[in-house]
């Protein structure tokens, strides 16, 4: 189940990001499909966190290819499908050795191991995918409003996940106590 959640959250974040225009909250530009990208981060620690590191990076890699099938397949120029895929990649493995490396509970491993992937994915993606030096989408003068934007949203997706995971840890923990 876990690795069917996973998988859904990068096909459905694409698929949002391609039907759905950017939300704009003042200088902020944020893909609607961000709101996923974020609970990506999320999904893969439950499934690295069941599966082991070693297993993962063969979802992570199944993923990749699924995401940019989808990508491409909605009619995203291969340069949006590049930087995408460079942009998961990276963002992916960082969260993958940070979630593993930590020596934390699970909530703050999942929370400080998905803002490094959250930042990652949308300074690589925007820069790569949507600046002049990419697809040429925003202006310079946007960028920086389109990556600080996303980390946000990213970093509030996390934030929310985190608090969920620590109480269902907190709830397991007491029923193992007093069970």
């Amino acid at each position: 189940m876990r690795i069917l959640f996973y998988l859904l959250s990068i096909v459905i974040a694409n698929v949002v990001t391609a039907r759905f225009a950017p939300l704009e909250f003042g200088m902020f530009i944020v893909p609607m499909g961000t709101l996923f990208v974020g609970a990506t981060f999320i999904f893969r620690d439950l499934v690295q966190n069941k599966y082991g590191r070693g297993k993962t990076y063969l979802f992570i890699f199944t993923a990749l290819i699924l995401s940019a099938i989808v990508s491409y397949s909605l009619g995203d120029t291969l340069m949006i499908v590049a930087a995408s895929a460079l942009s998961f990649l990276i963002a992916e493995t960082a969260d993958t050795e940070i979630y593993t490396r930590l020596k934390l509970p699970m909530a703050w491993r999942v929370f400080y191991s998905g803002i490094v992937g959250g930042i990652l994915d949308s300074v690589v993606f925007v820069i790569v995918g949507l600046s002049p030096l990419g697809a040429g989408f925003l202006p310079w003068e946007a960028v920086p409003a389109a990556i600080v934007g996303q980390v946000i949203v990213k970093t509030i997706i996390q934030m929310f996940g985190a608090l969920i995971l620590n109480q269902i840890h907190g709830i397991k923990e007491k029923d193992m106590i007093t069970g």
